[in-house]
């Protein structure tokens, strides 16, 4: 099904960031514990500060970018992160590469992420007829299944061949490339028009004040951002059960992460004709309550293959039904979203999302420092089993978005 070829290009753009986003996706603590000599306590603070700096920082952009032409805010998110990213291989050559460079660079990325998505959810509206944001949403997220299946191990072994910063250079190409596939859709975009310039305090939250409003959209961001939450609080704790606890290999520990990735391609490339056969809201409700039952099944991972099978097995389940999940509640958002206020609701949604997942990530590190990282892991999958009950039982009727671009000539 041919989306015509806006999308065309905003996928391509979208992919090869991506995969440069996953084949860089440990390079940062590798390099800040091989390259730096960095403990415990710096790691920690790599994956913790920097996202933390760069949701603060993103606040205000997503007002901010409301009244900015959507692909021009993309394009120059993109080269913020090239910029960013190409400056740790410069200070790496130069011998001046510090732990503060790359919790810089994480902030400064972080930000920019936020950013780029709040722009590029309006993008996808406006390039894609509202029928079919579900078809596009779904080929986005297949191609995000994929690079998370093949990157990460690509880019160890990358890093381990050809040095700590390879892959970091291929992360910086591939956001120059994505501008430069963002430039090349092609089309007149109108400048949105407001009443006032700058942002106003208020603005500052109407992305909130708008989910926290609507009846269907909250519910479903206290679903969204509980379940995500609760499912990256494990990722930590279950390397310490399987690599310290039990005594896993680490390509043992990476494999049983690698293959079920492509639960997610098989979610995602099944979603259309689930949504078709069922109904959109029913799918998204049924597979949102299917996601929450796999979770609790890491607490009785054990020694051996069976231990191995096990994880692998729950995460493949898990990761299938996230698979249909999201592509359904992106859709649902969009849908249900004014095309004013896209890009604020998108930067709340977002920002709402990595603050209690950084917040739940440190409190889980305390829990199981209290108890045992299969306790914690316990506790967190009995919590998930508890979410369904927030998501929307019902489905309310919204205005289709429109679409503002108009093809050049």
């Amino acid at each position: 099904m041919g989306l015509g070829r806006g999308f065309g290009w905003l996928w391509a753009s979208y992919s090869v960031s991506t995969f440069g986003t996953f084949l860089a996706f440990n390079a940062f603590p590798l390099i800040a514990i091989l390259v730096l000599g960095t403990g415990a306590t710096g790691v920690a603070l790599l994956a913790a500060v920097g996202q933390a700096v760069g949701v603060v920082v993103a606040v205000p952009l997503g007002p901010w970018v409301e009244f900015r032409r959507k692909r021009t805010v993309m394009v120059g998110m993109d080269l913020t992160r090239f910029a960013a990213m190409a400056s740790v291989p410069v200070a790496y050559a130069l011998g001046w590469l510090t732990l503060v460079q790359l919790l810089v660079v994480s902030a400064v990325v972080a930000a920019a992420d936020i950013t780029y998505r709040a722009a590029a959810g309006a993008c996808l509206t406006a390039l894609v007829a509202p029928g079919d944001l579900l078809v596009a949403n779904g080929r986005l997220e297949s191609t995000t299944w994929i690079a998370t299946a093949v990157g990460p191990p690509l880019g160890t072994a990358a890093f381990g061949l050809f040095g700590p910063v390879v892959t970091v250079v291929a992360d910086a190409i591939s956001y120059l490339l994505s501008a430069l596939g963002i430039r090349a859709i092609g089309r007149t975009e109108p400048k949105p028009v407001r009443a006032t310039s700058g942002v106003s305090r208020g603005e500052l939250l109407e992305g909130w004040r708008y989910l926290l409003a609507h009846p269907v959209l909250r519910p479903l961001l206290f679903n969204t951002v509980a379940v995500n939450a609760l499912i990256m609080v494990t990722a930590p704790l279950l390397a310490v059960l399987m690599l310290a606890d039990l005594g896993f290999a680490p390509w043992q520990y990476g494999l049983v992460f690698t293959v079920p990735c492509l639960g997610g391609l098989l979610g995602s490339r099944l979603v259309g004709r689930l949504a078709q056969r069922y109904g959109a809201h029913r799918v998204m409700v049924v597979s949102g309550v299917l996601r929450a039952l796999w979770p609790i099944g890491l607490v009785f991972v054990g020694p051996g293959t069976g231990g191995l099978v096990l994880v692998a097995v729950v995460e493949f389940g898990l990761i299938a039904c996230v698979g249909v999940f999201n592509p359904l509640q992106a859709t649902y958002r969009l849908r249900h979203v004014p095309a004013d206020r896209v890009a604020r609701t998108q930067s709340a949604w977002s920002i709402t999302g990595k603050a209690v997942t950084a917040a739940s990530t440190a409190l889980w590190g305390v829990l199981a420092e209290l108890t045992s990282a299969r306790a914690a892991i316990g506790v967190a999958g009995i919590l998930i089993l508890l979410t369904p009950v927030l998501l929307p039982r019902r489905e309310i009727v919204s205005p289709e978005p429109e679409r503002q671009d108009t093809p050049v000539g």
